[in-house]
């Protein structure tokens, strides 16, 4: 029999390349949540976060709600599900609105970043999110939160993503046909950054690395706000066939030894083992060495790396770093990978885990669940904004149901 709760129940789906995982919670009081269910199923259908075969995606998805499910003892309705893929991109923007009452209401707020998202934006792409950096109140006051403050003209720098329709079209379609209503789109690096970064770190400087199945997805912020965000389509399934080419082993050997031995720099090899492995036409055996799989994995970690740090540096954007880098995802698990960031960065380095409030099941405590974790907190703050946009009048929920409810435009 299913169990009953008063409280709200939110969900979340994260579709990856190598994994699929539902989350579902109940919302306890102001923004504590309690995991009740936790699904995981193998990913198959997508690459490099990309919808390839419909058929095996929903089969994938359906097999992690179900699981998810089972474990809450609830079924679910609808859900936010993240995104990610080499189709994101993304572009600051300003916008600028006079303010009718002097005060400045949420309405306000909404309509400036409604006039941000006045740009060109290319041929079958689509605005996912529209981010302020920040607000400035009559050319000259600077500020984070303009809400109740006095002024005449409203200006906001924003951070706008975007995605091909045909990409998210494809995840709705999946989710949805697998049996649950798609709630909202979020950027998956978004969702990893609220599991994992402090309120210390987003305010002084921060990066955080998502390094995924399919891609590694980076997000940087200061004051409080993004500041910057970017997809690279090369991650943690480009180890796997790596090891697969170069040992000459199955692909779910690789995996195996990737997930048991995998390291990326001498400095954490303690000894080099001799671990036996299967011939890539799985009838032999082999033996391979721990420094073998060093000599494979630690190119593609130090490509990773330096792709990202070289777009870090091209657009100037270390001063937003003061408090380091922070990797998480499946990817960041490889033995020695802090070690190598913290060599080509040069700015601390670790590994975030998802920062949990209220108790939750030892098993989610790790990097590969931060982006489902990071989904359910997003939808916790959503449901914040869109209480506090309804107590602004009916005319500031218009502005924002018509700049969030971009989902349903899709269909």
């Amino acid at each position: 029999m299913a169990r009953v709760y008063h409280e709200k129940i939110i969900s979340a789906i994260d579709v990856g390349t190598t994994k699929i995982c539902v989350l579902i919670a109940q919302q306890l009081e102001g923004e504590s949540i309690d995991i009740l269910g936790i699904g995981k199923a193998p990913s198959d259908g997508l690459k490099k976060g990309v919808v390839v075969d419909i058929g095996k995606t929903i089969h994938s998805i359906k097999a992690a709600i179900q699981e998810a499910e089972l474990m809450a003892g609830i079924q679910i309705e609808s859900a936010a599900v993240g995104i990610a893929g080499g189709h994101i991109e993304s572009v600051n923007s300003h916008g600028v609105v006079p303010v009718k009452q002097g005060e400045i209401k949420p309405s306000d707020v909404a309509n400036v970043l409604a006039a941000a998202q006045a740009i060109p934006i290319p041929e079958g792409m689509r605005i996912l999110h529209v981010l302020p950096q920040y607000f400035v109140i009559d050319g000259h006051q600077t500020v984070v939160d303009p809400v109740g403050m006095h002024g005449v003209r409203l200006e906001v720098q924003a951070h706008i993503i975007m995605g091909a329709i045909t990409s998210v079209q494809d995840l709705v379609k999946c989710v949805e046909q697998a049996g649950v209503a798609v709630g909202d789109i979020i950027l998956e690096q978004l969702a990893s950054a609220d599991a994992v970064l402090s309120p210390d770190e987003r305010q002084l400087g921060v990066a955080v690395l998502d390094i995924g199945g399919g891609t590694s997805d980076l997000a940087l912020y200061q004051n409080g706000s993004i500041r910057h965000t970017m997809v690279l389509p090369v991650a943690g399934n480009h180890f796997t066939n790596d090891l697969a080419i170069g040992l000459r082993t199955t692909i779910g050997d690789a995996l195996r030894l990737k997930h048991e031995y995998g390291l990326v720099t001498s400095e954490v090899m303690i000894a080099d083992e001799i671990i036996e492995a299967s011939m890539v036409h799985g009838s032999d055996k082999q033996f391979v060495q721990t420094s073998q799989l060093l000599r494979i994995l630690q190119p593609r970690a130090q490509e990773i790396l330096e792709l990202v740090h070289r777009e870090i540096m091209a657009k100037n954007l270390m001063r937003f770093m003061a408090t380091g880098l922070v990797l998480t995802g499946g990817g960041s698990l490889l033995k020695g990978m802090p070690e190598l960031a913290h060599e080509i960065f040069n700015v601390p380095v670790r590994i975030g885990l998802p920062r949990v409030e209220f108790a939750m099941p030892e098993s989610l405590n790790s990097p590969i669940y931060a982006t489902g974790y990071g989904l359910l907190i997003h939808v916790v703050k959503r449901s914040a904004q869109q209480k506090l946009q309804s107590e602004d009048g009916p005319f500031a929920q218009r502005v924002f149901d018509r700049m969030k409810s971009w989902v349903s435009d899709f269909f």
